[in-house]
């Protein structure tokens, strides 16, 4: 009987060190892209992402818990706004800071995770002329440490994120072409 135990143990580490070797053959950085023709034009979508209160409007991270406190903090749009929020397990915990802004075109910031899971990623929106409108691209990127990197081998982290940004997306056109 101890023999099968031992036989599980020695099973059970064999495959918990080949989960973590393959992990680690994975990149150590992520991109999760996404884009959505919208018409209207880049003057009329900008403010809706450049001012963080408007984008928190559409922004489908925030729905999942409708007590989330939000702070603003900084300017009311553009370079140096900013936001902190708190809320449940499924928005966690964190800041997003808007750091370069060039107005009907590009928007940079910078997400700092700190719930459920510790994250420091770069979020850009680009805005380009399109035919009927403009196409908006929303693209987050960051480095995948060895968890990232483990969890990502039982969750398809660009489709779940991805389908976060695809549904935002859709509801920036809808305000946007309101």
């Amino acid at each position: 009987m101890l023999e099968i135990w031992i036989g599980l143990a020695a099973a059970l580490i064999v495959g918990v060190l080949a989960i973590v070797c393959y992990a680690a053959t994975k990149p150590d950085a992520f991109k999760v892209t996404r884009s959505q023709n919208i018409a209207a034009p880049a003057e009329r979508i900008y403010p809706l992402i450049a001012n963080l209160r408007q984008m928190n409007t559409w922004n489908p991270f925030v729905k999942p818990d409708p007590d989330i406190k939000v702070e603003y903090l900084g300017p009311e749009s553009g370079v140096g706004a900013k936001h902190t929020w708190s809320g449940n397990r499924h928005v966690g915990s964190g800041q997003i800071a808007i750091v370069e802004a060039a107005p009907q075109n590009r928007i940079e910031m910078k997400l700092d995770m700190l719930k459920p899971m510790e994250a420091h990623n770069d979020v850009v929106f680009t805005l380009d002329e399109a035919p009927g409108g403009t196409a908006v691209t929303w693209t987050m990127t960051g480095s995948q440490p060895l968890l990232a990197k483990v969890m990502s081998t039982f969750f398809d982290c660009d489709k779940m994120v991805g389908g976060m940004f695809e549904q935002g997306l859709r509801d920036l056109k809808s305000k946007a072409e309101a």
